[in-house]
């Protein structure tokens, strides 16, 4: 069974204005269990809107989406909020940090609002703020790290609900080529763990590595081709 598959997907913004962008067109894709995954793409392919569909971030305006088996296309925005909160971390481009607020209050922000006691988050946040090596910074403001600890900050943030499913948009887009090793290593060790990821990108340093299992070619918002060869999860 499929984690996400994406039945005759398609995403048009300002439909019937002039100025419309079919950013995603016709997609039909499934992310298996474990998988490590790409897709692959130039600028404007429509990578990151495919991803922000995977996510439950945005609605198609045709096809099916289905998590864990149920179709999501159409669920009330409330359930959304549940399935992304349950299933999935998101790693942003940008990093997404709020400025002004600590490393720790960052990576507990996931988590609110929960039924959980406050003691409890920060219990969560702290330990996966030990497990990405930032523990000594957990007090600073996310403005003064540098641009390796605040992408592991991300990550830990994306980590704190223990989601099935990590989605990375051009993870490496500001990082340079000894911190995109680093977080290479990072994504490798968590699906080493059983965590399902799939990042959108146009790196090769991150395509081209042995542990991706799959690479999903985009362009024009369409998928143009699958690399199946490397092995697959469980390999």
């Amino acid at each position: 069974m499929s984690v996400i598959r994406l039945e005759q997907v398609s995403k048009v913004f300002n439909k019937g204005r002039p100025n419309e962008v079919v950013a995603v067109q016709d997609v039909s894709v499934a992310i298996k269990p474990g998988e490590m995954a790409v897709l692959k793409g130039p600028s404007g392919s429509g990578k990151t809107s495919l991803l922000g569909l995977m996510g439950c971030m945005s609605r198609p305006t045709a096809g099916k989406i289905m998590v864990n088996g149920k179709d999501v296309a159409k669920l009330p925005e409330h359930f959304l909020t549940e399935i992304r909160r349950n299933i999935f971390g998101f790693i942003f481009q940008q990093f997404n940090l709020i400025h002004g607020i600590t490393v720790l209050e960052n990576v507990m922000l996931p988590l609110y609002p929960t039924e959980r006691r406050l003691s409890e988050i920060k219990e969560m946040a702290e330990s996966v703020i030990e497990k990405l090596g930032i523990a000594k910074r957990k007090h600073f403001p996310v403005q003064g790290l540098s641009g390796g600890e605040q992408q592991r900050v991300a990550i830990s943030r994306s980590l704190v609900n223990n989601p099935e499913m990590i989605l990375a948009d051009e993870p490496t887009a500001h990082l340079d080529s000894k911190l995109s090793e680093e977080l290479m290593e990072i994504l490798h060790g968590l699906n080493g763990e059983g965590k399902t990821i799939v990042i959108a990108t146009h790196d090769p340093l991150v395509y081209s590595r042995d542990c991706i299992h799959r690479i999903i070619e985009m362009r024009d918002g369409a998928v143009t081709g699958i690399d199946e060869t490397a092995a697959s999860p469980g390999d």
